[in-house]
């Protein structure tokens, strides 16, 4: 970035205040905004903790309320930024004043990391670089940070009904953060990971620079491709190859309770569903709710949701569940055909007949206050093991935890543990995501200590069924718990990997390598942002 005169010689006065207050800083941090090329610009975007749409601002895309409680550190201030040139002036500002940036593109981090901070703060909020501009003549489409899985699946739609994008479930997840960390859907089994078709990017280092693959090389390339967000710069937009989707597909949710066997019936579809052909994805939902037909003195049970997409028409479908996996009973009533949109509203949460505007409103979705665990599984569990999860579900209230259950298999068994950062591929028979629901909004409440001890709990309970040495993790959904870098100053690679190997495995050492020539003063950081080998003191 080019700056006049004038602009290094407030650089000078500045940077001599960086030790001062952080309401100095904030001013110093204005003060450069104010006095830099975009300033026409980018004045009616900058929200200050004394502005009016401040909070509003904030709430608006935190989607884990436990961290948009009144005690949880707030940024100094928030810019929603238009063009490249803004974030480049936010970033040579934020170096310049000292204070440390998150980067929001969902708000769906699991802990906050990327609007939360301890340390005194600015944060760069995506939400307007969000334009989806596909290339149906080559089956390419350049999708920028700041869209949702809701714009992706929308304006894709608008363009094309043969292509679709191996992106998320939920509309209102930011797709910066979906392609950082990998990112899966339904159309996993059949296509990979949504960052397994990444061809290029734009992204913005820590001195303001443009590059594109071409100029920041493949190591780099790689390492964004699933190497957690925050680590190494500020990707601005994606360019991804499309996948070809039918003119039909297949869904269906079915129902089974602890009195309808459901225990048997998951206990099969752990082995199965991993091998059903590609096309066919069925995973799956537990939680506890109230029946009648409970055979519990307080009429809980636990119930599971099986949910289903399948690239083709509903015949081939029952045929294969009936070969295959009987025990569930589907049946021809249960079978819905669809437009591939109409079956991304329907796994946006929505139901399946609803106009696929819905996926444009990023505030509809629910927003609960919770904490989440991820692990990943290599072998059945077995009935009794399952018995006792179900007994940990019994011991809170009806919908206030969660189970998920993500089958692998097909073409995640074809592409190597070493093709993106996320390692989990061949061998793996599913990811397993629970969390609880720990107060019932922005409220702190005198639940959230045994809801947080129930987790622990649980993850203990989990411990002898899943992988270990190290016990893995998914890099999407973050937990502070396995540890975390410290504040300020260097963290050691030995502290690091302590969370690091459970989520990049032998990858994890790539990363840091990759980190420290891309980032090597570490201005890209977070609790658990990749770290530099220069600022490790056990290497």
């Amino acid at each position: 970035m080019k700056l006049s005169t004038w602009l290094l010689a407030l650089a000078l006065v500045i940077s001599s205040l960086c030790s001062f207050s952080s309401a100095t800083q904030t001013t110093a941090f204005l003060n450069c905004l104010a006095l830099s090329s975009d300033s026409s610009t980018i004045s009616g975007l900058v929200y200050t903790q004394a502005n009016s749409s401040f909070n509003a601002t904030l709430q608006y895309s935190i989607n884990n309320l436990r961290f948009g409680q009144a005690s949880k550190p707030k940024p100094l201030v928030i810019i929603t930024p238009t063009t490249e040139s803004h974030i480049q002036t936010v970033i040579y500002c934020t170096k310049l004043t000292g204070l440390e940036m998150r980067i929001r593109s969902g708000g769906h981090s699991f802990e906050g990391f990327s609007y939360v901070s301890s340390i005194p703060f600015v944060l760069l909020d995506l939400r307007n670089i969000n334009k989806v501009v596909a290339d149906v003549a080559t089956a390419t489409a350049w999708i920028d940070s700041g869209a949702t899985n809701g714009e992706l699946y929308y304006y894709l739609s608008r363009a094309t009904s043969e292509y679709g994008f191996p992106s998320g479930l939920w509309a209102n997840v930011g797709v910066g953060g979906i392609l950082s960390g990998g990112g899966y859907g339904m159309l996993r089994r059949k296509y990979g990971l949504a960052g397994d078709h990444v061809i290029d990017a734009r992204l913005i280092n820590a001195d303001g620079v443009i590059l594109t693959r071409a100029t920041m090389g493949e190591d780099l390339f790689w390492a964004i491709r699933g190497g957690g967000g925050g680590s190494f710069g500020v990707v601005v937009s994606w360019k991804v190859d499309l996948v070809p989707v039918p003119p039909v597909v297949t869904i269906f949710q079915v129902f089974r309770t602890i009195e309808q066997d459901m225990t048997n019936i998951f206990y099969k579809w752990q082995s199965v569903a991993p091998l059903f052909p590609k096309e066919l994805d069925i995973r799956c939902n537990g939680n506890v709710i109230l029946s009648e037909n409970s055979t519990r003195a307080d009429n809980k049970t636990v119930r599971m949701s099986f949910d289903s997409l399948y690239l083709g028409p509903a015949s081939e479908v029952l045929a294969i569940m009936g070969e295959q996996f009987p025990e569930l009973g589907l049946v021809q009533e249960d079978l819905i055909e669809v437009s591939y949109i109409q079956a991304m509203v329907f796994f946006s949460q929505f139901p399946y007949n609803a106009p696929p505007e819905l996926l444009l409103n990023k505030t509809i979705l629910p927003r609960p206050a919770f904490k989440g665990r991820s692990d990943f599984f290599k072998q059945p569990m077995p009935v009794e093991g399952l018995l006792g999860v179900w007994d940990y579900m019994f011991q809170l209230p009806e919908n206030q935890a969660f189970l998920q259950y993500t089958p692998y298999g097909g073409r995640m068994n074809e592409i190597s543990e070493s093709a993106l950062p996320f390692p989990y591929r061949a061998g793996y028979l599913y990811m397993f995501n629970f969390f609880a629901v720990t107060c019932p909004g922005l409220e702190e409440c005198a639940e959230e200590a045994a809801r947080m001890d129930w987790v622990r709990r649980l993850v203990a309970y989990l411990t002898p069924y899943v992988t270990s040495n190290p016990r893995s993790a998914y890099v999407n959904y973050v937990n502070v718990w396995m540890g975390q870098n410290n504040p300020t100053g260097s963290t050691s690679y030995a502290q690091a990997s302590q969370w690091g190997k459970r989520y990049f495995g032998v990858n994890f050492d790539r990363l840091v390598a990759v980190k420290t020539v891309a980032d090597p003063l570490n201005f890209f950081r977070h609790e658990q942002s990749i770290p530099v080998f220069s600022l490790v003191s056990d290497m």
